[in-house]
């Protein structure tokens, strides 16, 4: 850094050098004012246009900043902490520098450096003319219906309408077909073994992997998401199923003697219910998107959501077991009904079919490893190997030649009808016993759906629109219900996969489903003898990604403890209480935490750093000190009812007194004056009566009294301690919004400091607060908003003020 030495100029003046071959101007500044003496010794620092002259102490505290000399040398500024003065003389000329140069450093000077005035909130109001607040109108906005608005409302709802005219073909179009003939291939086996988790006919997985998969190519806006059937919706729907239509209630006799269930009756009365709680779900998704309410999925945090998740895969998993034993179970529903199941597995374990087993492990085996192997090959591959579909063919095959289902017992899928079905209308008798089961599928499906979506769109650079989403996934739910679907989301493998195979757009979920439609048409009946064991096989071996989330359980534990408490009881409630149930308990709890948090606050003192107007923590920062005579008190949350009175106590604990035993002390005192001065009174009334002379006399001292109103008793008149500090500051930037009972409650603060002969100050008060705090009543004869400051430092600024006054004042007195 070039220095300049230069003899030391006289007091307040200033020595300029000419500009120098690079037209860079060196000069050496120097303030004076108020009698201060700078140091003598000034390090010039050149910089573009001009130097910065400034102390050895204030490079060493790093408060010298680029151009704060230049802008002191023109407008004769000083407030460097070095100096420790505000205003400074500036004498010299300055050559070689441009006028843009002047404007600018002139500018900044102005704007950060330049002396204000302190405000009170309501000197605030009349300077900067605060608008009244605006009262709500219920009149109705007026629309107007003109072709941009139309065309802005259809391409929202039709966000394919957008898109598609602009879709390059050349770019995207060979990788979509690729993607979604790979997507189609998973839909296949994951939509007949998903049916059979949810208790329906195998078809209903293939319809409910074509019709929402095709109808989310008109409505939804992500372009990576592989909507269909998911295991955690379900098992959901699976566990409604069991608990309305058990299959005791479907037992008919046979020969007079063994009662057998009637499988087709009770598929036929089981699609009927799940179809209608399909529809009903939809209409919950589209009219909370029409709502705008696609917020209402922020109420489950990403905790509760893997908890959840990962407790319904367990859920899985037990439904599963029966298949792949071979025994036969009873269906179970409500709390602890996941217990009820493993237990009575555990005692039909020696009824196990070896020949299911078998089949079982050997499918689960080939499945992993084909799996583990895309996983590692995953950039090698053009695309993934379809070992499921693999494995379902090949199990087919073999079960077709074999006989396994006559040989061995093996239970297989059996009739699985061509073509698709008319639409029927739902059993709307069905509506109430299942509205709460349909609320729970349509959020959770949603939570799912757009959180994948927006891990896909952040990584890909484009907009998911959450309520549009909503909407989607709604009318895919709501028709499909017509159509023998049952309630869909996202899957987080065929979403992969979708994206990793070259998928650009929703073109590649129109091509899976094209798949799927040729499948339901023309193939879908080759797989009579598929057997069962093999679908449980490719459910549960889906189920890995799920059963990874208990690593959340070490990482929840270094990071957030509360976080792996919503977890854990989220994972917990789940299992205990079911699927329905466990959701509504989770939220709740979740919900408890934040209210919790709000009581708990961190409730922090806080102190200036030296040479800064920066307020900290005093715990926390050592070079953070108590400005003396001032408590400045913060609190880390907003203020309502159930946490204002925990705030109040923690402020009078904080300040070091005990606010409320000296406030009765006082009134104790107070008491006992007043009973002295009665009882002075009532001896003086004694005396005037035996004075001879008493009505002239009495007249004259009654004057006297009069004309001598006695003084207000304070705290040191009354012989009682006196607190340590004179002001109280409540900083308010944390706080968002107060109720009823803060206000109460606040008002009761500010009376308990004035009866100690404490002020009270709010600083960095928001505006909605204000306005709420107006609209409360708060404001009156003994609070109002000259106790108010935009800031920490301006109101300290501003005790400090009053108390130098007052001290004057009193000093004049004396």
């Amino acid at each position: 850094m070039p220095q300049s030495h230069h003899p030391s100029p006289e007091k307040g003046e200033t020595s300029a050098q000419p500009p120098s071959s690079d037209h860079r101007l060196t000069s050496t500044l120097q303030c004076s004012g108020q009698g201060r003496t700078l140091p003598e010794t000034w390090k010039a620092v050149t910089f573009a246009g001009g130097s910065h002259s400034c102390s050895p102490h204030a490079q060493r505290d790093k408060v010298c900043r680029r151009g704060c000399g230049m802008a002191r040398a023109l407008l004769g500024s000083c407030a460097l902490p070095c100096c420790g003065t505000r205003r400074g003389r500036v004498v010299g000329t300055e050559t070689g520098m441009r006028e843009g140069q002047v404007g600018m450093a002139a500018e900044m000077a102005l704007s950060h450096r330049a002396p204000r005035e302190v405000l009170s909130e309501a000197e605030l109001e009349e300077v900067a003319q605060r608008k009244p607040p605006t009262k709500p109108s219920v009149r109705l906005r007026k629309i107007r219906c003109t072709g941009s608005a139309a065309k802005s409302v259809l391409f929202r709802f039709l966000p394919f309408l957008y898109w598609l005219p602009r879709y390059p073909v050349k770019d995207w179009l060979l990788g979509d077909i690729t993607s979604g003939f790979s997507v189609g291939i998973m839909h296949l086996p994951q939509g007949l073994a998903y049916a059979l988790l949810a208790g329906l006919p195998p078809v209903t997985g293939l319809y409910s992997s074509f019709y929402p998969v095709f109808l989310y190519f008109f409505f939804g806006t992500s372009r990576h998401n592989s909507v269909g059937p998911f295991a955690v919706i379900s098992v959901m729907i699976g566990s409604l199923t069991e608990s309305l239509l058990p299959s005791e209630d479907f037992l008919e006799s046979v020969n007079g003697s063994n009662a057998t269930v009637n499988e087709a009756l009770r598929d036929a009365a089981r699609v009927e219910l799940v179809a209608t709680v399909t529809v009903l779900a939809g209409i919950f998704q589209v009219a909370l998107g029409l709502l705008q309410f696609g917020f209402v999925v922020t109420y489950l945090s990403d905790p509760l959501v893997r908890g959840y998740t990962t407790a319904a895969s367990v859920h899985v998993l037990v439904s599963q077991l029966k298949n792949v034993f071979g025994v036969s179970v009873g269906e179970y529903s409500g709390p602890l009904s996941l217990f009820m199941t493993v237990i009575e597995i555990c005692k039909k374990l020696p009824q196990t079919n070896v020949g299911t087993l078998v089949t079982a492990i050997i499918a689960m085996v080939v499945i992993f490893i084909v799996k583990e192997l895309n996983h590692k090959f995953a950039a090698k591959l053009p695309m993934p190997i379809p070992i499921e579909l693999i494995t379902i063919i090949i199990s087919t095959g073999i079960s077709y030649g074999v006989n396994l289902s006559d040989k061995f017992g093996i239970s297989v899928v059996g009739t699985i009808p061509s073509g698709l079905k008319p639409p029927v209308v739902p059993n709307f008798s069905y509506f109430g016993q299942v509205a709460g089961n349909a609320f729970a599928i349509a959020v959770v499906g949603y939570a799912i759906c757009i959180s994948l979506g927006k891990i896909f769109a952040l990584k890909h650079g484009y907009k998911v629109d959450s309520n549009q989403e909503l909407i989607a996934l709604g009318l895919c739910n709501f028709l499909g219900g017509f159509f023998q679907c049952f309630a869909i989301s996202c899957s987080m493998s065929r979403s992969l996969v979708q994206e990793t195979t070259g998928g650009n757009s929703q073109v590649a979920g129109v091509i899976s489903s094209l798949v799927i439609l040729v499948t339901i048409l023309k193939i879908g009946e080759l797989f009579y003898d598929l057997p069962k064991a093999i679908l449980a096989t490719i459910i549960i071996i889906n189920l890995k990604g799920m059963f990874k989330q208990f690593s959340d359980l070490s990482m929840l534990w270094k990071s957030n403890r509360v976080d792996l408490m919503v977890w854990i009881v989220t994972f917990v409630a789940t299992l205990l209480l079911n699927l329905d149930i466990g959701l509504a308990a989770s939220v709740a709890f979740g919900l408890l935490t934040v209210i919790f948090r709000t009581q708990l606050p961190h409730y922090s003192v806080l102190g200036r750093i030296s040479n800064t107007d920066v307020y900290r923590d005093v715990a926390e920062y050592e070079m953070a000190q108590e400005v003396p005579g001032v408590k400045i008190f913060r609190s880390s949350c907003t203020l309502y009812f159930a946490n204002v009175e925990l705030y109040a106590d923690a402020l009078k604990k904080k300040s070091g007194i005990d606010v409320d035993r000296l406030i009765q002390k006082k009134k104790k005192a107070l008491k006992k004056l007043k009973k002295q001065q009665k009882k002075a009174e009532k001896e003086k009334a004694k005396r005037k009566k035996n004075t001879e002379d008493g009505p002239g006399v009495a007249v004259i001292e009654l004057s006297a009294g009069e004309s001598g109103a006695p003084s207000e008793p304070t705290l040191r008149s009354l012989g009682l301690p006196q607190p340590s500090f004179h002001a109280v500051i409540l900083d308010f930037s944390s706080v968002s919004f107060v109720d009823t009972v803060s206000i109460k409650i606040l008002k009761n603060i500010f009376r308990d400091f004035r009866d100690i002969e404490v002020d009270v100050f709010i600083a960095s008060c928001p505006g909605p607060v204000l306005a709420q705090l107006e609209r409360g009543n708060f404001f009156s004869s003994t609070i109002t908003k000259h106790s108010f400051f935009p800031s920490v430092h301006d109101t300290v600024e501003h005790v400090s003020r009053e108390r130098r006054q007052a001290s004057a004042d009193h000093s004049t007195r004396m």
